[in-house]
């Protein structure tokens, strides 16, 4: 049966080049829409590893001003945790959670090291982003005494530096001791991978004019805009500007989002395309093999025979195509390229070849009901 329907598309193999080659195309932008699909869902099902519900940003610009930012920073701190609206409140460099700000650095312990990135904050960061430790402690402002500076790392980069080894109480290379680890911290939001991060305690009167505060419930812009006030009456000559973690976080998955329904839009079009080739050849070929048809009911076949032998023969079409995608699809989890699992490309392949079938089967099945209800005698008639 295999056999004759390949012959019988080899026959015909010019009318079906065509859309052989728009089955290969629209499996391979499949592919590339699906591996991308459930790379995003992996990374969506594993948790942020803090809260950013009623967490404000505000970024400090000194512009021009150089004398006593250090103070002039610990006169905003106080005043800013004197607001009743205000539950806590934490200094920390530019790259806040959900933010365009990144720094990274190589970690080494030893022979192993790890790009992470990197943030430096004080003892209350923990708390405004309500982080649950996975073992030992967050650090304290009394730890910026210690010999080794005190630093929190997440499981990433304990796994990449100490494997199974338990890592409190361990030093790194520039003398810095780990006294916590935490799960994951994905800064970027939910469609990010969870990558090493490393957190630092920042020196007392520290610079960094980065400032994260978590507010009651129901503070509105009112408080806003009091608080820009204030803080602008403080700090004559510096930008004041205030974000909301929940937007931040919102453009960060627009970053994710956007590709993911640009390419969904281009293979939409491809599979068209292909559902609309694929009624065109079908219904061409009812009409030139009428007699056949004819013929087959005649000899006894029935309306199931003809309509599976037609959908059959879109399988085999859509088989030759997909076979070739496969020739290209299968180096990507062979290569790891992009430095991505190798499950989320076999998933993908999985998902673009049911796909592929599922679009041929559906588009040859009324196509394919049409022929079956040929009548022998009116064929044979009109012969």
């Amino acid at each position: 049966m295999i056999q004759h329907l390949i012959k019988l598309i080899w026959n015909r193999k010019g009318s079906h080049l065509l859309l052989i080659i728009e089955i290969w195309a629209s499996f391979m932008v499949l592919f590339g829409v699906m591996s991308l699909v459930t790379f995003n869902l992996d990374n969506y099902r594993e948790s942020l590893g803090f809260e950013y519900e009623q967490v404000w940003a505000i970024d400090l610009s000194r512009n021009q001003d150089t004398v006593q930012t250090a103070e002039k920073l610990a006169q905003v701190l106080q005043r800013i945790k004197a607001y009743p609206e205000v539950e806590k409140v934490s200094q920390m460099s530019s790259n806040s959670p959900f933010s365009f700000s990144q720094m990274n650095s190589s970690i080494s312990r030893k022979k192993t090291s790890t790009l992470s990135d990197i943030y430096y904050t004080d003892e209350n960061f923990e708390d405004v982003f309500d982080i649950k430790m996975k073992s030992g402690r967050w650090y304290q402002s009394s730890d910026s005494v210690a010999k080794n500076k005190p630093v929190v790392i997440n499981q990433k980069t304990a796994d990449a530096l100490f494997g199974t080894e338990n890592p409190i109480g361990k030093t790194l290379d520039d003398n810095k001791v780990v006294v916590g680890v935490i799960d994951n911290f994905k800064a970027k939001g939910e469609f990010t991978k969870n990558e090493p991060a490393f957190f630092q305690l920042m020196w007392p009167r520290s610079e960094e004019g980065k400032i994260v505060l978590k507010l009651k419930s129901g503070t509105d812009a009112n408080f806003e805009a009091k608080l820009v006030k204030d803080l602008g009456s403080m700090l004559v000559g510096w930008t004041v500007e205030v974000s909301y973690l929940t937007d931040q976080r919102q453009n960060q998955h627009n970053l994710a989002l956007v590709p993911m329904i640009v390419f969904t839009i281009i293979a939409g079009f491809l599979l068209l395309n292909v559902a609309m080739g694929l009624f065109g050849i079908l219904k061409v070929n009812i009409a030139k093999r009428r007699e056949e048809i004819g013929v087959r009911r005649a000899m006894g076949a029935t309306e199931t025979d003809i309509q599976k032998q037609f959908v059959a023969e879109m399988w085999v079409i859509a088989t030759f195509a997909i076979l070739v995608g496969l020739l290209f699809a299968v180096q990507f989890p062979t290569l790891k390229v992009f430095d991505l699992a190798s499950g989320v490309y076999w998933v993908a392949i999985v998902l673009a070849i049911l796909i592929i079938y599922g679009l041929v089967t559906i588009c040859a099945f009324y196509p394919s009901r049409q022929a079956a209800k040929i009548q022998p005698a009116i064929v044979l008639h009109e012969s």
